[in-house]
């Protein structure tokens, strides 16, 4: 039977490795804590979906940690060669390959994604080609597709305002049918964690 398949795209918590931006305001070693609380808070979301029913799987950007919170997860290596959107490409192709019906990817920079969030992506999927959760700053904290558009992985302005509009433009010239989720904030900037816990 055909499972739908969450995938989570994580790094390691490591000073100098991940929420840099954060920390040329806090410096390093509070950047990794409030990742840390990226991953706990993501983990707890994506664990409201029943292992019964989904397939779920944690994408490593850097190595593998065989022991950490993720432990009784699927868990794989990203591509280490190319762009995120090769490494989203290249998730998307797997776990279709493998079976899934639906697919929703997800990252590890958002407290506004609830459990909520990730059903109606997945009921959507049943309705819609792609579904789209639109971040504030122009990309995207959520896409989910039921069968794989590799066009809006290609040559894409990654981490750019643009994003979003791009993606959309490319799924209408494909005939490709979408609906967007309410938009919710990563957390990427200082401000956006202090505007997160308020």
């Amino acid at each position: 039977m055909p499972r739908p398949a969450l995938i989570i795209f994580v790094k390691n918590p490591v000073e100098g490795n991940v929420k840099t931006r954060i920390a040329k305001t806090v410096g390093h070693p509070r950047a990794v804590e409030i990742y840390r609380e990226l991953l706990e808070y993501t983990h707890q979301t994506a664990e409201t979906l029943p292992n019964e029913n989904y397939t779920k799987t944690v994408y490593y950007g850097d190595h593998i940690n065989d022991d950490d919170l993720w432990n009784g997860w699927h868990k794989a290596l990203q591509p280490q060669n190319g762009n995120l959107g090769d490494r989203m490409k290249q998730a998307f192709r797997e776990q279709f390959a493998q079976g899934a019906d639906r697919v929703v990817i997800i990252g590890s920079d958002c407290l506004d994604l609830t459990p909520q969030h990730l059903q109606e992506a997945f009921t959507q999927l049943l309705l819609y080609d792609v579904v789209l959760g639109p971040s504030t700053d122009g990309g995207y904290y959520l896409l989910g597709m039921n069968l794989l558009y590799e066009e809006i992985f290609d040559d894409m302005p990654w981490s750019q305002p643009e994003l979003l509009e791009k993606t959309k433009q490319i799924l209408a010239k494909n005939d490709a049918s979408y609906t967007l989720l309410e938009p919710l904030t990563d957390i990427d900037e200082w401000k956006d964690y202090l505007n997160a816990k308020r």
